[in-house]
């Protein structure tokens, strides 16, 4: 058992799939901060705000994440190196135009929901009800902001 009762070796690969979530969050937080900063168009000044509000939502999740493996007993990534070798989301590099830009954050949520669900489960078979809340949460938001974000592009 670990320090909060849990199992040691589920908790590790538990927190190691949280490294995986984190690197995610880490490229699409600075993907969206790029969106913003970048964008240009019509669209630009109702943009503008909706990838503030995102990329501030992006950086408390990406605190949240790094305790969380803090809690589960294992050490967070924390280098840029570490985060662009093990992301699956990439970097958009100059992205101006508005429903490419929301095309990249919808494709981000997709990732993060899919690796969300999977650590779902796993925290479920872990019986780690601190990691499967945060999960849960983030899937329930993140799904009706893709909702929102591909009615935009509609």
């Amino acid at each position: 058992m670990n320090s909060i009762g849990l199992d040691k070796k589920k908790s590790e690969k538990l927190a190691a799939k949280l490294n995986e979530l984190l690197a995610d969050y880490m490229l699409f937080y600075q993907n969206t901060r790029g969106l913003h900063w970048n964008i240009k168009g019509d669209k630009f000044f109702e943009l503008h705000i909706k990838f503030e509000e995102l990329y501030t939502n992006l950086f408390q999740k990406i605190d949240e994440v790094a305790e969380r493996v803090l809690t589960l007993g294992v050490t967070p990534l924390h280098t840029f190196e570490d985060y662009i070798k093990t992301s699956t989301i990439k970097s958009g590099k100059n992205i101006s135009k508005a429903k490419e830009a929301v095309q990249l954050v919808l494709d981000s949520f997709q990732t993060l929901l899919i690796k969300q669900r999977s650590l779902l489960s796993m925290s479920a078979d872990a019986n780690d009800e601190g990691t499967n809340a945060l999960m849960s949460d983030y899937i329930r938001e993140q799904e009706k902001l893709v909702w929102m974000y591909s009615s935009y592009l509609k």
